[in-house]
């Protein structure tokens, strides 16, 4: 790889004149600003400058004709990049120029990760200082902190810019060639990428799964038993475990398909089950035996990236990218230390400050003698960070941070797993028991119950963790047993038959899909966040609750890939490619060379520019297209979105069905629906045919025009522009319609919208419908009717009245009663309701409003859901009434860049 050239000045200047600090973010500068005072001038560069060109609009005149310049990569060249200043960040750069232009030294400050690296390297090359340059780094925003970085510079880490600029060619080489493919051969305007696509392959896969899952029905016997002693507890459940030795069969013991996997356990159905409990009902019972252990459980280490992500999705119902904006916020503010690492360990002052704040708060019994030390699990965690922690030498306990809202939460959430990773651990006792029996017939039954005590509660005082299933036991969960001992005579007051069935795997949700993607080691947990909302907002995936249901979009997707990209979306392989990222970081590869064997291929090996160049044989029709298990019908996903089809028979796909819920008899029934194309009878004035269709919008009516008539022999035919072209007339159907019961005289009535009344004031008054409900206008002012059934009757008198009447602002004056209550809102701490809008059902916690999204049902939505939705809506009003701020693009650099639009 060619040399770097342009590298960091560790050696500091004469400690005199002004300094130049730049960092990524104008929250980051105002409070470093604060803690290095005079003689420093702290800017930011608010986010990357140069990125390589995001459009074929952005590349420099003089390469627009390389046949590589699409990619904005010179694949021919050692795959050097070319590198633009994003036209937003020019008047930036600017500013940037002019004050270096009086400094006496550069600090780079910005954050000591690869990106963070990265941008420092392109600030350096685009404003190409002749002053002492310094890399600044810091782990916390605390004033010692900063201080301490500004008196402790070293060099740019020149193998942490290969490895970044490598990972973002990658990135551009795999989305620029991959993505066209999808266009041609699935749908137009869909993207492919490296994690983005292997994300959505984990959530099909699952769902296919879930398709292909037949559950498994059996019975067991679950009983109470009383001691007949006066202690508490008096009596405990139990559950049947064996019949004559041979033990009884639970959930796990059926496969997939629904079949018994394990031979010798003995499978209960209903009629044996309620059998045998008759038996077993009024017989004596005893103990058989008495196990008891220590139970110990030990603190959880503090949060990593992708641990806080998944616990504020539990605890909190954040979505990952809320819960990195929000940390965003407060490590910029210096309430905690940088949020992406994969580090688990604390500085030796931060485990002081654990220590010493837990026996405060707890009494120092519950500190251990030594500290505790954490090692991260995590195969090539990132460089140097601890562990997400309060800043500071000192804790602040959240009451003392002024936080409020979801800063306050969250911070909350991270100060107590800070301080419980430094306490004692859980100590208790665990027992089982097991129980034997006689039926009536001698059959022997042994049933089993297990308990848990806590005596020395140790950390879970301060924090316990959340599960994914919500079934699951918290830690600090007691389940009481009484003191027995083996031969001790009990008593059934009651026994009863049970019936289960297994149960399809979960679907992924956000938490689970983080840790799935973390356990696998596919990308970096710093993009775990982007890559989950990027599946979403290509409506890869939709949100049923907090669970990830593919769209009929990505099967189709993950099907071509898997068919004809096999490599890209392989679990294993994507795992390679972050080792060898790795690697590069580590100086123990050469970028160059792997891209080259990535892109052109080695050792036989077929590499991505073959791989998209023979397409040829790729079934465009077959890849978007999945039988119905049990039928003859066929999902098949189109240009317009997903439908069935059998033999020519369609119907549209509702867009909020999930994929396992699309059985054959729902199928039958969609297509049993009215098709829309309902011929209703010809319009007597035009003679026209007029028609009733379902489409992507709702139901509506509208004419057939008859086809132009063809021109003369020997006449050449017209080109006529777009807009002459006569247009049918078209109506949306009404709420109170269908499109089984509409009939001729509503559709004219629709086709006659909009509807003139008359004129007031020399200016014509109409009637029509539009998407906020059914009104009067008059030039541009407009009223409100109360129904749409008013646009057939209101007169010119009654307008007038309207017009004559304050103009409502906002929703209207009397508002409708709430759908549903849901509860108080986590973050606001104010009731959650669920009503319906002019777009349709939203939440709101009367200050925030969020509408629901596809997946989300008025009748089955949690306040979990709500809390997320509501919490999303914030973040995009904070970042500015939803203009959005410049996405962080992962930067580059490996060589001198000598293209450059700099």
């Amino acid at each position: 790889m060619p040399a770097k050239n342009g590298t960091a000045n560790s050696g500091r200047g004469n400690g005199t004149g002004t300094r130049l600090v730049i960092v990524e973010s104008p929250a980051k500068a105002k409070t470093i600003a604060g803690y290095l005072g005079r003689g420093y001038i702290v800017e930011s560069s608010i986010g990357h400058i140069r990125d390589l060109p995001g459009s074929a609009s952005e590349v420099p005149a003089k390469y627009k004709g390389e046949p590589w310049a699409k990619l904005g990569v010179n694949v021919e060249q050692e795959f050097e990049p070319l590198y633009v200043v994003n036209s937003d960040k020019r008047q930036q750069v600017t500013k940037l120029k002019k004050l270096l232009a009086e400094a006496d030294e550069l600090y780079l400050a910005t954050d000591e990760d690869r990106e963070g690296e990265a941008i420092a390297w392109h600030l350096q090359e685009v404003l190409k200082p002749k002053v002492p340059v310094h890399r600044m780094v810091f782990n916390e925003i605390t004033k010692d902190a900063i201080q301490q970085a500004a008196e402790n510079p070293r060099e740019l880490n020149l193998r942490l810019v290969d490895a970044q600029e490598t990972r973002r060619i990658l990135d551009r080489l795999y989305g620029y060639e991959v993505s066209p493919v999808l266009w041609k051969k699935v749908m137009p305007k869909l993207s492919a990428g490296r994690v983005q696509s292997v994300a959505t392959r984990l959530v099909v896969e699952r769902e296919r799964e879930r398709i292909a899952f037949v559950p498994a029905h059996y019975w067991d016997i679950a009983a109470q038993f009383g001691t007949g002693k006066d202690e508490e507890p008096k009596a405990f459940k139990a559950g049947l475990v064996s019949v004559d030795g041979k033990r009884v069969a639970q959930g796990r013991d059926f496969s997939s398909d629904g079949t018994l996997k394990t031979r010798d356990a003995l499978h209960l159905d209903e009629a044996a089950a309620r059998g045998l409990a008759e038996r077993l009902r009024d017989r004596p019972y005893e103990v058989k035996s008495v196990e008891r252990k220590p139970y110990t459980r030990k603190p959880y280490p503090p949060f990593r990236t992708t641990t806080l992500q998944q616990e504020a999705s539990r605890k909190l119902s954040y979505s990952a990218k809320y819960t990195m904006s929000v940390a965003q916020k407060l490590y910029e503010n210096g309430f905690i230390t940088y949020m992406r690492t994969d580090s688990i360990t604390l500085s030796e002052t931060a485990i002081t400050a654990a220590r010493r704040q837990a026996a405060a708060l707890f009494g120092g019994e519950y500190v251990p003698d030594k500290p505790r030390v954490y090692a991260s699990k995590v195969k090539n965690a990132q460089e140097a960070h601890e562990a997400i922690r309060p800043a500071g030498d000192t804790f602040r306990t959240p009451a003392e941070t002024g936080l409020r809202g979801d800063q306050f939460r969250l911070y909350e959430l991270i100060w107590k797993r800070t301080i419980a990773s430094q306490m004692k651990d859980a100590v208790g006792q665990s027992v089982s028991i097991r129980v034997t029996g006689l039926s009536t017939r001698d059959e022997r039954a042994e049933f089993s119950a297990t308990g848990k005590t806590i005596t020395f509660y140790g950390f879970l005082k301060a924090y316990v963790e959340s599960a994914d299933d919500p079934s699951t036991d918290r830690d600090d969960q007691e389940r009481r047993l009484p003191n027995l001992a083996e031969g001790d005579p009990l008593t059934a007051n009651s026994v009863d038959a049970e019936g289960h069935s297994t149960r399809p795997p979960a679907r992924y949700t956000e938490a689970s899909l983080v840790k799935e993607l973390e356990e696998r080691e596919i990308g970096r947990p710093s993009t775990y966040a982007s890559i989950i909302g990027t599946i979403l907002a290509r409506e890869y995936v939709f949100k049923k609750g907090t669970a990830l249901v593919p769209s009929f979009l990505a099967f189709a997707v993950v099907n071509l890939m898997e068919q004809h990209f096999a490599n890209l979306v392989d679990y294993d392989f994507t795992a390679h490619m972050e080792d060898g990222l790795d690697e590069i970081a580590r100086g123990e590869a050469e970028g160059v060379r792997w891209l080259t064997r990535f892109y052109f291929g080695a050792n036989g090996e077929e590499g991505l520019k073959e791989l998209v160049g023979d397409i040829g044989d790729i079934d465009a029709k077959g890849v978007s297209s999945f039988p119905i298990k049990g039928s003859d019908i066929m999902v098949r996903v189109g240009r317009y979105g997903s439908y069935l089809d059998r033999d020519g028979e369609r119907a549209n796909i509702p867009d909020d069905i999930p994929p396992d819920e699309l059985t054959a008899e729902k199928a039958e029934e969609l297509l049993a629906q009215p098709s829309g194309d309902r011929e209703l009878g010809i319009d007597p004035e035009s003679g026209h045919t007029i028609v009733a269709k379902s489409g992507r919008f709702g139901p509506y009516v509208t004419e057939i025009l008859p086809e132009a008539a063809p021109p003369a022999e020997g006449e050449k035919k017209k080109r006529t522009k777009k807009a002459d072209t006569p247009k049918p007339r078209t109506g949306s159907l009404f709420k109170s319609m269908s499109l089984d019961t509409i009939t001729l005289d509503d559709a004219l009535k629709l086709l006659s919208l909009p509807r003139t009344l008359g004129e007031l004031d020399g200016e014509p008054v109409t009637a029509q419908n539009g998407r906020f409900g059914p009104y009067i206008k008059r030039g541009t002012d407009s009223r409100s009717l109360g129904s749409e059934e008013d646009l057939f009757t209101v007169t010119l008198e009654q307008a007038k009245e309207l017009f004559a009447q304050p103009k409502q602002r906002g929703r209207r004056a009397a508002a409708a009663a709430p759908l549903r209550e849901l509860g108080n809102d986590p973050s606001s701490e104010k009731p959650v309701v669920v009503k319906e809008g002019r777009f349709g059902p939203y939440v709101t916690d009367g200050e925030t409003n969020a509408s629901l999204r596809k997946g989300d049902e008025v009748e089955s939505i949690t306040i979990q859901r709500a809390a997320e939705l509501l919490a999303e809506r914030r973040e995009k009003v904070a970042e500015g009434g939803g203009k959005k701020k410049p996405a962080k693009k992962p930067a580059t650099r490996r060589r001198t860049s000598a293209k450059s639009g700099s």
